[in-house]
């Protein structure tokens, strides 16, 4: 089961929102479709996010009629705004962007640029799956046999397109033998926690319990956690690290209680040109999501809403940042450095 798949002329997803009652592919004809898929977070998760723009800007550029550069380049710039207005905060996105938009400046032939753009996106496809997978079996290292791993939002295959980063590590502790279990929390105000994650490690017969956000404090503090681990849509250059609204809370939680804060990301979510988190654009979602739950409304009709959808946990909250290339611990200014730069 792939979540998401190139099929020559479109892209074939899971449609994330559908779940867990239905098991949905859409298959997106154009990068419009793409784009929506995205801001409808039908695809999430910023390895994901950045897997699904690129194989959307090389849909998108199989239709473009132009007659010489100039115009091919104005329609193409305009396919890439498209994507980059799309989601803010994971870099994964900005990355992906990036390596599209060289692929297309050498030459003047177009059959050849759209071909390398369907190339260069299955490129950055196949770096993500083999970076989640190499940072699971990394970090899979760190948890003890007979461990309770709480983990916030979602992390997996569904959100990496590949292994998963934060559930790649618990898959790959399982799949090395160790009896572990998860608390996962649910993950106000879309619910990922208990629509996605509880979800997926079921699939994988990891045993999981499903916990409010407001309960992981009572956990936690009774010694019913072992770890924390969490995945990042942007990481910066001093280790601060954006996460999904809540994930800061936890790291003081889990400070606080003397139980280690895990961070897995792949290095494509190292933003080395930010100096702090302070930095790190945070998206602001609709409010409705906070004052309806599946269309039902919770609040009082006209009720002022804030909806931030991520928050930022400093660096020095963080045990250690889990990568493909290594486990890097503080500090990090100087080995975030060294590791993006082997």
């Amino acid at each position: 089961m792939k979540p998401i798949e190139w099929q020559g002329n479109r892209l074939k997803i899971i449609d994330q929102t559908q779940l867990p009652g239905k098991l949905v592919f859409a298959e997106l004809c154009s990068y419009t479709e793409v784009v929506a898929a995205i801001k409808e977070m039908k695809v999430r998760g910023a390895p994901a996010i950045g897997v699904a723009a690129a194989y959307g800007i090389a849909l998108g550029a199989q239709n473009i009629k132009a007659e010489n550069k100039a115009k091919f380049v104005s329609q193409f710039d305009r396919i890439l705004q498209s994507f980059a207005a799309a989601r803010p905060t994971a870099v994964n996105l900005f990355r992906a962007i990036d390596r599209m938009k060289k692929v297309a400046e050498p030459t003047d032939d177009f059959a050849k640029i759209k071909q390398a753009l369907i190339d260069e996106a299955k490129a950055i496809h196949a770096n993500e799956e083999d970076a989640t997978e190499r940072l699971s079996w990394l970090g899979a290292e760190l948890i003890e046999d007979g461990s309770t791993i709480l983990t916030h939002c979602n992390a997996g295959p569904l959100a990496t397109a590949g292994y998963g980063t934060a559930l790649g590590v618990i898959k790959a502790a399982a799949e090395q033998g160790k009896k572990i279990e998860v608390i996962a929390t649910e993950t106000r105000p879309l619910l990922q926690g208990a629509h996605l994650t509880a979800w997926e490690l079921m699939q994988d017969n990891i045993p999981v319990t499903l916990i409010t956000d407001s309960m992981a404090g009572y956990f936690l503090s009774r010694s019913k956690v072992n770890c924390v681990i969490v995945g990042a849509d942007r990481i910066a250059a001093n280790g601060d690290t954006a996460n999904k609204i809540g994930t800061y809370t936890l790291a003081i939680l889990a400070k606080e209680n003397g139980v280690p804060f895990y961070v897995a990301a792949p290095t494509s979510t190292i933003d080395l040109s930010l100096k702090s988190g302070d930095q790190i654009p945070i998206e602001e979602r609709n409010p409705e999501e906070v004052t309806n739950i599946g269309g039902i409304r919770l609040a009082p009709k006209g009720v002022k809403a804030a909806n931030p959808a991520f928050d930022i946990t400093p660096h020095k909250y963080i045990t250690a940042i889990i990568t493909e290339k290594d486990i890097v611990r503080k500090p990090y200014l100087r080995r975030l450095k060294q590791l993006v730069g082997r």
